[in-house]
Formats: C-alpha cells, structure tokens, sequence
C-alpha cells in the first residue's frame, strides 16, 4: 500500500507498477497481488488525485393520471436534399401517451424550446399547475433562460443521465413510431410547410386514430380525456356476451381489458414503485 500510494506509482496500475520496479531491482509483489490488495482496500479504480465520480441518480417520476409528467425530446426530420434535417420538437404525456405539443422548425435553440412548451401548457389548460417535464441533456433543454422560463410557468425541469440512451424512452418510442409508419416521406420533406403539415396530420391520427398498445389497445386522446374505463366496460360487455353465445370458441377467460393505474418513468426498482402506489391511495 505504501508502494501504490506513493507519488511516483499513485497514478499507475499495477500492470505498470510491477515492470517499473523491476527497472529499479524491485520486486514487491505479483500484479495479481498487487490488484487483489487493492480491492480489498476499493482501492482499485481511485488512487491519488483520483476521486470516485458521484453517480448521477437516475430521474424516476410516477405518473397516476394525465397531465402530471411529460417527456420531450427532439428529432431530425430527413429534407429532400442531402445531409439537411428539419428540427421537430415533441411533447408527449407518459400516463395517456398523448401528443400534448408539437413543433417544426428549421434549427434547434432554447427559444423554440420556450414556445413549444408554452403553447403546450395553454392548449392543455394547466399554466401555473405542478408538472415535470423530462428530457435528455441536449443544449436546447438546458439553456440558463429556457430552464427560468420554466420555473417561472411551475415546471419541475427532469434530465437524463449523460450517455444513457434509455433514460428517455416515451420520447424515443413516440419517434420510432413515427419514422416508420408507411406514410413518412422516405425522399424526405420539400418544405418547412410540408413537413409541419405531415406531423400535423401524425399527430392526429396519433391521438385519435391510433389503438396504442401501451395503454391497451385505445386512442391517447381517449385515456387522456378519461374516458378509457367507460371504453374497457364496454369492450368487456361485448366479450362476455360473444362467450355466452359461443361458449366453444373460448378456452378460457375473456381478453385482459385492464388498465394501469400508474405509469413510471424510469423506476429505480419495484419497492419504489410500490411505495408510490400506496401514497397515491
């Protein structure tokens, strides 16, 4: 210990450390040694000047109805000419999966990035109630005016952990759907106005048209509006009665017509979801 800890072998590891005394008629111990020591000590990654990184904890919010947490990000829309991007900047509600707010334009700044959640607030009619928005680290979602704007409108701001891709998975999912339905322009947007004129149309049908799976099989803007328990009764009606009718086509219970109580974004683990359950009643 007192040979890697000295000034000259603090910053080496032992794969360094055993050659270098040998150059001096030194031997001390094996690296596999030399390593085993260090960990007994957790030692073996911070020595010296190097101090352990302070992990970034992961944002976990749950969600128990519509218009409590909100993901954003940020997607580059392919023109028709090579190499240039539109810039669509997206809003969707976790619980719902609803498109709460939608924005095209043609470079990204945290001036766009103010709008978009301004008209987002006004549309769904909760200015100055408590909300989380979550996002990745992006430049635009991190702007010192855009982040007071936010807390000025009563907007918790949420971020991603640097590096990790997943921390943000509404969002992420919400853009691979879109990028993959038949009708997106593989040759790419002519215009800005094509373009917002195609999400517009997404967005719609997004909302009303789509049954998404994640939510059991119903329109977002159906659950968002609180009217996906009248819609599972109704469906569970329907089933019930084509079992009674023909008994033999059913080898057991009807389909699954439940739905979640509560939505999280990125759970630490299972004991902290469920304690959230049961401060929400």
């Amino acid at each position: 210990m007192e040979i890697v800890n000295s000034k000259e072998y603090a910053s080496l590891p032992p794969t360094q450390i055993v050659p270098k005394l040998a150059d001096e008629d030194k031997y001390i111990a094996s690296e596999s040694s030399f390593y085993r020591v260090l960990r007994e000590q957790k030692m073996l990654t911070h020595r010296g000047k190097a101090k352990p990184g302070a992990p970034r904890p992961l944002s976990t919010h749950i969600a128990v109805k519509p218009n409590e947490i909100w993901t954003w990000d940020i997607t580059w829309l392919h023109r028709d000419v090579k190499g240039l991007y539109y810039k669509l900047y997206m809003i969707v509600d976790i619980f719902s999966r609803k498109i709460v707010g939608f924005e095209v334009w043609e470079e990204e700044n945290s001036a766009h990035s103010e709008v978009l959640v301004r008209k987002a607030l006004l549309s769904e009619r909760i200015c100055g109630r408590p909300i989380v928005l979550h996002s990745d680290n992006g430049a635009p979602m991190k702007g010192a005016t855009f982040l007071a704007t936010l807390e000025r409108l009563g907007v918790q701001s949420s971020f991603s952990r640097p590096r990790v891709s997943n921390d943000n998975p509404y969002s992420e999912a919400l853009f691979k759907t879109l990028k993959y339905i038949p009708t997106y322009p593989e040759s790419g947007f002519e215009s800005l106005k094509h373009a917002r004129e195609w999400v517009k149309e997404f967005v719609h049908w997004y909302n009303y048209v789509h049954y998404h799976s994640g939510i059991n099989y119903m329109t977002p803007n159906d659950w968002h509006n609180g009217n996906g328990e009248e819609i599972m009764q109704k469906h569970i009606e329907v089933y019930n009665q084509a079992k009674i009718v023909h008994p033999e086509r059913w080898s057991g219970q009807i389909r699954d017509c439940s739905l979640s109580e509560t939505v999280a974004l990125n759970p630490a683990n299972e004991d902290e979801h469920s304690q959230v359950l049961v401060a929400h009643g």
